[in-house]
């Protein structure tokens, strides 16, 4: 009787956190939105890469403190307050009129521009925050032993809410004659919705009682510690080879194999598709293997990958990408677990320390578009090789601790 209960319990309390990883997975539209700022505002490989600088910016800014802000306040509290950030920074370009019919953008003018740009932002805030919470908090809400799992399973919906910015445009703004910005106002009602179910819902917050109050002087301390500064830097590296494949992926379509018109859906369906399958996968997967071996594998599986795109075949370049995707599905949950499941009375510091590392996926892009302008889009693609190259030792390292 205690046992489908227990079932129950989990399923009423880890429902809205579960949307609430679909809303974090928002934030990642400034990867499909590189190529369509490209074309609407003319911009070069190199500028466009730094709509991820202003949407990814915040993790690096505001993670610590938001880490320790979290330790006093509680997980639920954050989630509830990254949920109104991200809603506010979406109503932005509401009410300034940018979603609807399509409107050819005056390169000259950039007042439209600057308004996603910071609607951009407000949204990496809040995304920021949800990343904070949301990754500790779906351990308070999990069964013993399942977390690895289930943060497997709750970044699977995150990679659903990825995918939109892909779908979207293609499937359903385009077909009605609306521009791409309508996707602003279908975020904002879907993170309304979430926000009214977690306030709701009541959430037992796990603490440690080995635990101490969280401090920037101790947060800054765990970095001293070789282990957690190797898994901080992966994460830091993986998420900048993630935003580099999913900003690059559709410029290499369109520019080297000349899909025009279903450039993003074809994109989507090799790289985020295969990494929403994994995600889903690696959720089962987990309950039979080790975090740490699973974690070599998929680290070897994405690597592969990357190295098909370069002999320059089409057929080869595809099947590496959808590899890549099915490779780097799991990186992320599983560094995080691994970390937080090792130092489980450090969550909070743990918790802001990984998600100031997403501050990646803002730096290293720029990179990438840089190698793109001055030789070749598919060199651009040697960032994100070199990136995932290096969490081989990260991985190995942890399999051989094990």
């Amino acid at each position: 009787m205690e046992q489908p209960s227990a079932q129950k319990t989990f399923i009423f309390t880890s429902a809205p956190v579960f949307l609430a990883f679909l809303c974090m997975g928002f934030g990642d539209v400034v990867g499909p939105m590189v190529s369509l700022a490209k074309e609407s505002f003319s911009l070069s490989n190199f500028m466009a890469q730094f709509l991820p600088l202003v949407g990814l910016i915040m993790f690096g800014l505001l993670s610590i403190p938001f880490g320790l802000f979290q330790d006093r306040k509680g997980k639920k509290y954050l989630l509830v307050m990254g949920l109104i950030l991200a809603f506010i920074g979406l109503i932005i370009p509401i009410i300034g009129g940018m979603y609807g019919p399509v409107v050819k953008f005056d390169p000259s003018s950039n007042g439209k521009f600057f308004i996603i740009l910071f609607a951009i932002l407000l949204l990496g805030a809040g995304a920021t925050i949800l990343q904070v919470s949301g990754n500790p908090v779906m351990r308070d809400v999990s069964p013993e032993g399942k977390y690895s799992s289930n943060l497997s399973l709750g970044q699977s919906i995150k990679a659903i809410g990825s995918s939109m910015g892909f779908l979207l445009p293609p499937l359903v703004a385009e077909p009605l004659g609306f521009d791409w910005t309508i996707l602003f106002p279908i975020y904002a009602g879907l993170i309304l919705v979430t926000l009214v179910w977690v306030l709701i819902t009541p959430i037992h917050e796990k603490r440690d009682l080995n635990s101490r109050p969280a401090t920037l002087k101790a947060c800054l301390k765990l970095l001293g510690n070789s282990y957690i500064s190797i898994m901080v830097i992966s994460i830091f590296l993986y998420v900048g080879a993630e935003v580099s494949m999913s900003s690059g992926v559709p410029i290499l379509l369109k520019e080297k194999y000349g899909l025009e018109n279903f450039g993003l859906l074809v994109a989507w369906s090799l790289f985020f598709l295969p990494i929403l399958v994994g995600r889903f996968a690696g959720a089962l997967i987990l309950r039979v293997l080790p975090p740490k071996k699973f974690l070599v594998i998929t680290v070897l599986l994405a690597v592969l990958g990357i190295l098909m795109m370069f002999p320059g075949s089409k057929e080869l370049a595809f099947s590496g990408i959808i590899f890549v995707g099915l490779g780097f599905a799991n990186i992320f949950p599983l560094i995080f677990s691994i970390t937080v499941d090792k130092f489980p009375e450090r969550t909070n510091e743990v918790s802001g320390l990984m998600v100031t590392a997403i501050v990646g996926g803002a730096l290293i892009p720029p990179f990438m578009g840089l190698i793109a302008d001055h030789i070749s889009v598919l060199a651009g693609f040697t960032v994100p090789l070199v990136c995932t190259f290096l969490i081989i030792y990260t991985a190995f390292m942890n399999l051989k601790k094990n």
